[in-house]
């Protein structure tokens, strides 16, 4: 029998959910760009409630779920910013975004089954509700209206969308089977990354070029931005991971993806360390007996909730952190081909919004 299911909420403006406003558009000459993002976040959150129907009162209730538990919408949002290099919102261009963050929840639900998560966005995960199958249909369901979207708009967005598709699930393949032996942990989980979530990102601000008709010239800059900013978003999601500020905050519980048994950038680079460094090893030992994998035996202990604490404050997570900023550093210069004008000041100021939410 499916669990009972909480209350979702609908985030009552979508771009506060980054703190755009104030920190993106945050000069006068900016208001214009931002008032037209805004204008289209709201009619793209209301497309994707439109697109949750599917003529059968559970496909609706399952489909919707993830989606009235909130989200930043960082995929829409790019898509709109990168828009207006070109004749901006057109209807093209929401129906593309709509496309790539309704790509984004399939991917969450099939997400929550492999890696087993009880918790999605501060509610417990569909798998949870509902149990695998539900979930994992559910995700086929939303593929199947991402791929409906972007047939509408022709070969290019067909390819576009197979492409980014491709690389999901190759991430999440080599995900699961972890580095091949001889090959550098580190380096397979930046490809992971780079697949996983920095494609998607890529395409976003790519159909947003593509769909508004801006100069082809642009596609490259947003594509390697999407890519570089997509790295530095999941690196510093390893960092929240560790923070003391709880879930109301972060959305996270501290621990939550060590305890489910994931390898995060902290741990890999300690394990890196511990090899020639005794400290380190003695708190990769405390983690892995404590810590890692422990997500089904209860709530957290004393013992895990110290050897987060220790993993936050080491030199490991600095080094990560350092490491989120170096990919947004990137990611930003690769923006120079760009004309000079509020939507490159706009994409700058998301960059440094990104590696920002750590603090």
């Amino acid at each position: 029998m499916p669990r009972s299911v909480p209350g979702v909420r609908r985030p009552a403006s979508v771009s506060s959910q980054l703190g755009l406003t104030e920190r993106i558009f945050s000069r006068g000459e900016d208001r214009a760009l931002a008032a037209a993002v805004d204008a289209g976040l709201v009619q793209i959150e209301d497309g994707l409630r439109a697109q949750m129907q599917f003529a059968d009162e559970l496909a609706d209730v399952t489909a919707r779920y993830l989606l009235e538990a909130g989200g930043k919408r960082v995929r829409p949002m790019l898509t709109l910013l990168a828009a207006q290099l070109g004749r901006g919102t057109t209807p093209q261009v929401l129906q593309a975004a709509q496309a790539v963050e309704i790509t984004h929840l399939a991917s969450l639900y099939h997400d929550d089954v492999m890696d087993d998560s009880q918790m999605r966005r501060g509610v417990p995960s569909a798998q949870f509700v509902w149990g695998n199958s539900v979930a994992v249909l559910t995700g086929d369901l939303l593929f199947a209206r991402a791929s409906k979207l972007v047939s509408a708009l022709g070969e290019r967005a067909i390819q576009l969308q197979a492409d980014t598709f491709e690389r999901l699930c190759l991430g999440q393949l080599h995900e699961t089977i972890g580095p091949r032996e001889g090959e550098d942990p580190i380096a397979h989980y930046i490809t992971v990354l780079e697949d996983k979530t920095g494609s998607l990102i890529a395409v976003a601000a790519q159909m947003g070029v593509v769909f508004s008709g801006a100069d082809e010239s642009y596609e490259q800059p947003v594509v390697t931005f999407g890519e570089k900013i997509g790295v530095a978003f999941q690196i510093i999601d390893d960092v929240i991971d560790l923070s003391a500020r709880g879930v109301e905050e972060t959305g996270k519980t501290p621990g939550n993806d060590l305890r489910a048994g994931v390898a995060t950038l902290p741990v890999l680079r300690l394990r890196e360390r511990a090899a020639t460094d005794p400290s380190a090893a003695e708190l990769l030992d405390r983690l892995e007996r404590d810590v890692i994998g422990t997500a089904d035996e209860g709530p957290v202990t004393p013992q895990a909730t110290a050897a987060i604490a220790a993993l936050r404050e080491h030199e490991v997570t600095h080094q990560t952190l350092e490491e989120a900023h170096r990919w947004a550093r990137e990611a930003v210069e690769a923006l120079a081909p760009l004309p000079d004008g509020p939507v490159k000041k706009a994409l700058v100021r998301f960059a440094d919004t990104i590696v920002e939410r750590s603090s």
